[in-house]
């Protein structure tokens, strides 16, 4: 019996370093997809841009990796420069929603009120719709172009960090800790700042990461659905659009694209899963 806390312990410790190794690698496939996008243009083989129709629609080939479009465009130049649009512009859009929901979220948790009550109404009338529905109408009625479909999204984003950060604020609140830094003479202001925000911090920034994958996979479809970025801009979700009425003789106009949502989407969703499992209590008390 007396082995048996030692052993245990071990097994955790191993468990611990597996977690910090699969949290260095995904953190640095994703860090390597930030500088792809950031240097897509001077990795691109040829012009994204340019037209050639003498060799449109060809085939993977070593000239053209992912073979080309039905103007003749590279479609791996055109993959690599539309990261830069489909990955910023979600990074772009999860930032906003996570600073704005959840400071909606700690001013209701820690004021509460008239003004708790009224938000989180709001918050629910917002989460009784379906999303990406509710940013379809947005959307139509702000019009096309990027920007637009990134304000869609953060209009209807919102709530899900604002319950988040209410809950997580509510908790700390009334924990006993807060409680003698209260007596101690703090203001609310810095018990905000030294205390509440550094302790809710870790979960909003897990949920956060997690919801890189599925930004990115709304921002696509309002691109996909004519109301995202604007021909001939590469972006992810329009070039599937463009190729998916020629999926039967020239699969590669979807695959292409297709394929880099998918591989980073799962880059992001596998780098927040770990993430959560390292920023575990019961993970962070050993060492």
């Amino acid at each position: 019996m007396t082995g048996a806390k030692p052993t245990t312990l071990r097994v955790q410790r191993v468990k611990k370093n597996h977690i910090r190794a699969k949290l260095t690698v995904f953190a640095a496939l994703a860090a390597l997809l930030l500088l792809v996008a950031i240097f897509s243009e001077q990795l691109c083989p040829y012009d994204p841009y340019a037209q050639d129709l003498s060799i449109a629609q060809q085939a993977p080939s070593s000239a053209h990796l992912m073979g080309t479009d039905r103007y003749g465009r590279d479609m791996f130049s055109r993959v690599l420069v539309g990261s830069r649009t489909s990955i910023y512009a979600t990074l772009v859009l999860v930032a906003v929603v996570t600073a704005f929901g959840s400071a909606v979220g700690v001013t209701c948790g820690w004021y509460g009120g008239k003004l708790d009550t009224t938000l989180m109404r709001v918050s629910d009338l917002f989460l009784a719709f379906p999303s990406l529905v509710f940013a379809l109408a947005v959307a139509g009625v702000l019009g096309g172009g990027i920007q637009n479909a990134i304000l869609a999204l953060a209009f209807i984003g919102w709530p899900k960090f604002a319950r988040l950060a209410r809950g997580l604020t509510l908790q700390q609140k009334s924990s006993s800790y807060l409680m003698a830094a209260r007596l101690s003479g703090s203001s609310g202001p810095k018990l905000l700042v030294k205390h509440i925000l550094p302790n809710i911090a870790g979960p909003i920034l897990v949920t956060a990461v997690l919801d890189i994958g599925t930004m990115m996979m709304e921002l696509a479809g309002l691109s996909f659905l004519g109301l995202g970025v604007k021909p001939p801009m590469a972006e992810w979700g329009s070039m599937i659009n463009d190729g998916r009425s020629m999926l039967q003789i020239s699969p590669w106009m979807v695959l292409s694209p297709g394929l880099a949502i998918f591989v980073t989407v799962m880059i992001f969703n596998l780098l927040g899963d770990t993430l959560r499992d390292f920023m575990d209590p019961k993970e962070r008390n050993l060492k």
